[in-house]
């Protein structure tokens, strides 16, 4: 009998649809026409014991007993699917074969591969596991995929990655939470302090950016524009470029801060001739963009739509669960496997079937086309979000769903047209020995940019449905787009022709502060953590591999930063509470910067990759947890003075903790283990049998 082991009930029936029928459904598990069973996790069914499992003592909150550092690895069954597990335990002790069909990604991997270990599977049956790598639950999908069953083997560092991350999560937010909260009672603060290595950077992240709000005072600098004039009276405009002369006058981003300097440019330049010194015009292309990752769909569905991360997360999870209508949403990867192209007349047919607006004044996509998304390297257990093969019926689907399908598929649909073409033209002129740029852009081919400028795109864009050309090309960074460089259409011009300056403009412009996070912009900061690294080394190494936290966490984390009380709304922007300034300004600053968090992200990546071991990541995170916690015992957190603890929900586990009231010792598990919203940090688990020994025998 081969056992499908599933990650959630959902992903199960799907496996089972396309077994033999008819099926004899059990408690817990579907039994196939030929012996087969399909059953599954019900999200993680084990969880990390508490402190006080290895030793009594640790039930009360102490600091002299920080850090504490398991020595060997305790899991225990969730009371609420302790039942499950039991299932699980029964049937695998049947089972001849064994098959993960965990979701693909670490955490998945690492879920089932947990069960697999505590129930004590070895020798044979735990060698010859395969894994189920399933992104699409629509059933011709489902039956590709157990057509390619893979040795559970090959994902040994997969979930060893996922191993060393929850248990350092596990290690570093429990520690640190009851540090700081033993401290924080001792200037007066009524309440758990929680701490992780992801929610207190993100948080860290707000602050600073309140802070330079709350400091920043505006001043005014100054550009000069010269307006020319052709020999056939065509017009246009050139932007003073200021000399090295000017180096005294400019502040550190090259603005002029002199106004009688730039007065003096516009007298010298008005009513002068001028001359084209360079002059290049060069045809550019730009490719379709790339499918979305889960993240990059939240920071453009936040742009356009105003959703929450945690909305789009939500909703992707529908569209995939309920609806079947998306592949699997929870994807750091923005690329496709090649063999996914050979699908693309199926998925696009269905995409102009259900959702016919997308394509409405365009020429039809070109299926044999195969755009930079199709790359094996760039994929390993999940690719990127993209329709599947059924056809939607939109009448049927919420605003949301609806929204987010359109969004998918409109990116898919692009793959599938030629790039964007246009030629760039740059003019330099000199004037009176000052030189003036100029720079436009023409169309020569819209490619792909027709789904985003089609009449049937407009029609959508008053109703919210249809994201504009900037939110897909651009992002949600906060830096500045490179379109502002360009200054409209420029006359023919020639390399040395003679111009006239009819007049020099001043304008007066004032710099601005930096702008309070929204949704977006908290997500891209997330997603590029780079920009935010203090250490230009670091920043060096996390260029290509940089993030904070993972796809499927971060919506988790900063509504768990809204729940803790750290962090508000106010219109679209989000800004720290004085607890959440309190608590950062109370802890050293390598707890609050990505610095340290991204690094961590960069090893787990290099686990998955073979390029570094589990012990090679955890000694030097126990070195560094043990300054942490004697700097937290040299100092009181005195920013946390006289403010009131936030408060979790009553729980009967409040006793354990003397030192901080019922409320805020309340839900210990949450708010004292890794700091992480979307699973515990019972996840601390065996990941198989090879792992579980090397993991446990030398972790100390």
């Amino acid at each position: 009998m081969i056992l499908y082991i599933a990650e959630k009930p959902s992903l199960g029936r799907a496996i089972a649809d396309v077994l033999p029928k008819p099926h004899k459904k059990g408690e817990g598990f579907i039994e196939a026409a030929n012996g087969d069973c399909v059953s599954w996790c019900v999200g993680h069914l084990l969880e990390q014991a508490e402190p006080d499992a290895y030793h009594p003592e640790f039930k009360s909150w102490k600091f002299e007993h920080l850090p504490i550092v398991p020595e060997k690895w305790q899991l225990k069954p969730k009371a609420a699917t302790r039942s499950q597990l039991t299932v699980l335990k029964t049937l695998i002790k049947k089972a001849d074969m064994l098959v993960n069909a965990g979701d693909p990604d670490r955490e998945g991997q690492l879920l089932v591969d947990e069960v697999i270990a505590y129930l004590g599977v070895t020798g044979d049956k735990l060698h010859q596991a395969k894994r189920l790598l399933i992104s699409d639950l629509n059933p011709e999908a489902v039956k590709r995929a157990l057509s390619q069953l893979r040795s559970n083997r090959e994902f040994i560092p997969l979930s060893t990655s996922a191993l060393a991350r929850s248990r350092a999560d596990w290690l570093y937010g429990m520690n640190m939470t009851r540090a700081y909260t033993i401290q924080g009672k001792k200037v007066g603060y009524q309440g758990v302090l929680s701490v992780g290595r992801v929610q207190t950077p993100l948080l860290g992240l707000i602050v600073r950016r309140d802070e330079e709000i709350a400091h920043f005072q505006s001043k005014p600098f100054y550009e000069v524009l010269a307006l020319l004039v052709t020999d056939n009276n065509a017009e246009f405009k050139a932007k003073w470029k200021p000399s090295e002369a000017c180096l005294p006058y400019m502040d550190e981003e090259g603005r002029v801060l002199a106004k009688g300097l730039a007065n003096k440019v516009v007298e010298r330049i008005t009513d002068k001739p001028a001359q084209v010194t360079k002059l290049n015009t060069q045809d550019k292309k730009q490719n379709p963009p790339l499918p979305y990752s889960l993240s990059s769909l939240q920071i453009d569905a936040a742009k356009r739509f105003g959703m929450s991360a945690k909305d789009v997360l939500d909703t992707c999870q529908s569209l995939y669960e309920r609806h079947k209508l998306i592949t699997y949403p929870r994807s750091d990867s923005r690329y496709l496997p090649l063999e996914q192209h050979g699908l693309a007349p199926k998925v696009l047919a269905a995409i102009s079937r259900g959702a016919p607006e997308l394509l409405t004044n365009v020429p039809a996509p070109d299926p044999k086309l195969k755009s930079k998304a199709w790359n094996d390297k760039n994929v390993d257990a999940h690719h990127a979000i993209i329709p599947t093969e059924k056809s939607p019926n939109l009448a049927s689907l919420g605003q949301r769903e609806c929204q987010l399908y359109l969004h998918i598929a409109r990116k898919y649909v692009a793959q599938f047209y030629p790039a964007y073409c246009y030629s760039e033209t740059s003019v330099q002129v000199t004037i009176e020995g000052g030189l003036f740029n100029a720079k436009a852009k023409q169309d020569t081919s819209l490619g792909w940019k027709q789904l985003f400028a089609s009449d049937g795109a407009s029609r959508g864009k008053a109703s919210g449905l249809v994201p504009q050309v900037d939110d897909i090309t651009h992002g949600a960074n906060d830096e500045k787009n490179e379109d502002e460089d360009f200054t409209g259409q420029l006359p023919p011009l020639t390399l040395g022709q003679m111009l006239h300056c009819t007049q020099g403009e001043l304008v007066e412009k004032l710099t601005q502060p930096p702008k309070a996070f929204t949704d977006a912009t908290l997500l891209s900061a997330m997603t590029g953590i780079s920009r935010y690294v203090t250490d230009p080394q670091i920043r060096k190494i996390l260029k290509e591999t940089d993030g904070l936290g993972t796809e499927a966490t971060r919506a988790g984390i900063i509504e768990l930063l809204f729940k803790r009380g750290y962090i508000v709304r106010q219109g679209k922007s989000i800004i720290a509470t004085d607890v959440g300034k309190g608590l950062i300004n109370s802890l050293p600053l390598s707890a609050t910067t990505p610095d340290m968090t991204a690094l961590w992200e960069s090893s787990l990546n290099q686990i998955c990759h073979k390029a570094t071991s589990y012990q090679g990541f955890m000694q030097p995170l126990l070195g560094t947890l043990t300054s942490l916690i004697e700097n937290a015992g040299a100092q009181l957190p005195q920013a946390l003075n006289g403010l009131k603890g936030q408060g979790y929900r009553k729980s009967t586990k409040s006793k354990s903790f003397k030192g901080a009231s019922s409320k805020g010792k309340s839900n210990y598990r949450r708010a004292a283990s890794k700091g992480k919203p979307s699973s515990s940090a019972a996840k601390g688990s065996a990941s198989n049998a090879s792992a579980t020994k090397t993991a446990q025998a030398k972790t100390t």
